[in-house]
């Protein structure tokens, strides 16, 4: 699904909106949404390099400005590339921005904007996206893998974000797939992120998730085969996340998931061996359908949330 920022209309003015934000390390990704899900305005931005919080602060309420100029807003939501607190105030650590640590990102931007805010880490609202309009969307209770240069998560149950008691659950890529496995920069060894990610299939085959899934596509059985053996290794992983979990659906993207085709079988076949029919009754692996619209689409979900109490 794709998400189109429809024009705004003097009718679209009187409604009440939300502003759903994707802060990465080269560029901010900004959205109008009203309740419906629907984008009624967007705007990219470049991220002031160095990343300093006060640049990004400053860029941030000129974009929001620029975005939302009549202040119909309601509240705003935001995805940092790393771990917000367990109340959604506080960015902890923020990936490849500079000098960010426990920077008290949602109390600047309330006192700039007058606007209720709340955070998330990017995995966690790319979750909440997938729930809200994407593939996810039909269910209550998800699971979501990002299968990229990491292997990030999100848990979704009643409808509601689990960020646990920290802030940091769902660190799915970083639960034990083999004690014996390659070390992890968590400090573990032999974590499903080991197995599942980019860096994980360079280091087991010397390709590209992309080149292995154009060499499986023309049928190349080594590719193939490759794809299989992942799709077991992802299922094994996943088994652990069912049982403690038993989502209705599990919703895997990130760049890896282009080659899904190859590797679910696999994985369905791993997860009716290792999990009992109880533990799955109805449980469906889906492909993300928000692509990088997904953090942004998921942020503002979660600003209207925040709204609703």
């Amino acid at each position: 699904m794709t998400i189109q920022a429809a024009g705004v209309t003097k009718a679209a003015l009187t409604i009440e909106t939300v502003i759903g934000i994707d802060l990465g390390g080269s560029a901010m990704k900004l959205g109008l949404f009203d309740e419906k899900g629907t984008c009624l305005s967007a705007l990219t931005v470049p991220t002031p390099q160095p990343a300093y919080p006060e640049a990004v602060l400053a860029a941030m309420v000129a974009a929001i400005q620029q975005l939302d100029p009549n202040h119909q807003a309601v509240a705003i939501g935001v995805g940092t590339p790393g771990p917000a607190d367990a109340t959604g105030r506080i960015a902890r650590v923020a990936i490849n921005l500079s000098g960010w640590h426990n920077i008290p990102l949602a109390d600047w931007l309330e006192t700039k904007t007058g606007k209720p805010t709340i955070l998330a880490n990017d995995a966690n609202c790319a979750g909440m996206g997938e729930y809200w309009l994407g593939a996810g969307r039909l269910f209550r209770h998800l699971i979501l893998l990002t299968l990229g240069t990491g292997v990030g998560g999100a848990i979704i149950l009643d409808g509601k974000l689990f960020v646990g008691h920290e802030g940091t659950a769902g660190e799915l890529g970083l639960i034990t797939l083999n004690p014996d496995g390659p070390k992890c920069n968590s400090g573990n060894n032999g974590s499903l992120e080991q197995y599942a990610s980019v860096q994980a299939i360079r280091r087991r085959t010397g390709l590209e998730p992309d080149e292995l899934g154009a060499r499986a596509q023309a049928g190349d059985p080594e590719a193939l085969a490759f794809w299989q053996a992942y799709g077991r290794d992802l299922g094994a992983g996943i088994a652990s996340l069912v049982y403690v979990l038993t989502p209705e659906a599990i919703v895997m993207g990130g760049g890896v998931s282009a080659s899904s085709e190859f590797f679910f079988p696999s994985l369905w076949a791993e997860l009716e061996r290792r999990v009992l029919p109880s533990s799955r009754t109805g449980l469906k692996i889906l492909k993300a359908e928000l692509g990088n619209q997904a953090g942004m689409v998921g942020a503002a979900k979660l600003a209207w949330q925040r709204v609703e109490g």
